[in-house]
């Protein structure tokens, strides 16, 4: 007697729901996104589709919410960590909740990170309008927690971190937009990579440095 499940049957498509369509939507890519695609995909019609998202302009933000959803944020210091007072300035150590910097920096290389994943996610992340309520409410729970964190005002936070949010995702989506010289040699355009790189990590720092004194705070001195 065979132990194997029976094959489902034939002609009966799995449920359609909208954690499949956004990972269909993933796979394929923002830039390259069209209903016929994703149906194509999943094995529909693009009919069948429509009955779940209106248009593609819904379709490209079910996409995008679900990236930002799945985007892990860099950890916290837990409140009163060693090496943090209750004021929020640093400890003997510089870490825990006065080490502000360092979480920006890290919140920046993360959300590089996720534009040179996804391309074409920018726009979703930097319009507000175009943000599902979803990821408008988890960004807001965000500058709570950094406001909690780090010993200051909710909206000093959400000041800030969307500040150097903004510049970094306008940044990082160019910078991995832009082609290399396609005469150029694997060493020139390694070497143009590292360049704009280093250029980007300047930036970054000096504009984490601006908000830092904007707050009160000073940025430690470049290597």
């Amino acid at each position: 007697m065979s132990n194997e499940p029976p094959a489902p049957a034939r002609g009966r498509p799995r449920t359609l729901t909208r954690e499949r369509i956004a990972e269909a939507g993933m796979q394929i890519g923002l830039p390259a996104l069209t209903f016929t695609g994703v149906a194509s995909a999943l094995g529909v019609s693009h009919v069948a589709l429509y009955k779940h998202v209106p248009n593609l302009e819904e379709l490209k933000r079910l996409v995008a919410a679900e990236i930002f959803e799945r985007w892990q944020m860099p950890p916290l210091p837990q409140e009163g960590a060693e090496g943090g007072g209750a004021d929020g300035e640093k400890g003997e150590s510089g870490k825990g909740r006065g080490d502000l910097e360092t979480y920006l920096l890290a919140f920046t290389h993360s959300l590089r990170e996720l534009a040179r994943a996804y391309p074409g996610l920018a726009p979703w992340l930097i319009r507000r309008a175009a943000a599902m309520p979803a990821m408008t409410a988890r960004i807001d729970e965000h500058h709570a927690q950094v406001a909690r964190a780090f010993g200051i005002s909710k909206e000093d936070a959400r000041q800030t971190l969307a500040m150097v949010a903004f510049h970094c995702i306008a940044v990082a989506d160019t910078v991995c937009a832009t082609p290399e010289a396609p005469h150029a040699s694997e060493q020139e355009n390694s070497a143009d990579r590292a360049e704009i790189e280093a250029d980007f990590e300047r930036g970054m720092r000096a504009l984490i440095a601006g908000a830092l004194l904007r707050l009160g705070r000073t940025a430690a001195p470049p290597d």
